[in-house]
C-alpha cells in the first residue's frame, strides 16, 4: 500500500521548479541590461541584446519613437548622467525559448528621476541564454506613483 501512495508523488514532474528558475532567468537578464546601461558600459549591453533587437518609447503626447539596437546603445554609452532603471513586481510569460515581462519601472539620470512608466520586454532563449529581442515602453512624467524600492541608490559615475 504505501509504494502505491509513493509513486504518484515520485511521478509528479519538476516543471514548476525549472519554470520558477526560467522566470528568475529572465528577470537576471533585463536586470544585466539595466546594470550595463548604468554602467554606460556599450559592451556589456550589446551582449544582453539579440542582434537587431528594437525598442519603442510610447510618449505621453501619443508619439511613438523607435530605435534600433545599435542606436541605442550609442545613446546609452554616450549619456552625460548614468540612465538608472529600476523595475519591480515583474510578471514572466514563458513558452519554449520565447519569454515575455511586463513591469512597472522608474527611470533616473544621475539622480535627477526622470519619468516612470511599464516596460514590455521581449526575450529569446539563445546559446548563451536569454537576449532582448525587443522592448516597448511607456513614457509617464507626471503622476508617478513612489516606487516600492525606495529611493535609488548612487550610481556608478563613470566618465
Amino acid at each position: 500500500m504505501k509504494p502505491a501512495l509513493l509513486f504518484p508523488l515520485a511521478a509528479l514532474p519538476a516543471f514548476p521548479q525549472s519554470q520558477d528558475a526560467e522566470k528568475q532567468a529572465v528577470i537576471q537578464a533585463v536586470e544585466r541590461t539595466f546594470h550595463a546601461m548604468a554602467e554606460r558600459d556599450a559592451a556589456a549591453l550589446r551582449a544582453t541584446l539579440f542582434p537587431g533587437a528594437q525598442f519603442h518609447a510610447l510618449r505621453p503626447d501619443g508619439s511613438v519613437s523607435a530605435a534600433a539596437s545599435e542606436e541605442f546603445i550609442s545613446r546609452i554609452a554616450a549619456a552625460k548622467e548614468p540612465p538608472l532603471e529600476r523595475m519591480w513586481n515583474p510578471a514572466v510569460l514563458i513558452s519554449g525559448r520565447l519569454a515575455a515581462l511586463w513591469a512597472e519601472y522608474d527611470f533616473h539620470r544621475g539622480a535627477q528621476f526622470s519619468h516612470c512608466g511599464v516596460d514590455a520586454v521581449h526575450l529569446v532563449k539563445t546559446a548563451e541564454g536569454w537576449k532582448i529581442t525587443a522592448i516597448a515602453y511607456t513614457v509617464q512624467k507626471d503622476n508617478c506613483p513612489p516606487s516600492p524600492l525606495g529611493p535609488p541608490r548612487a550610481v556608478n559615475r563613470q566618465n
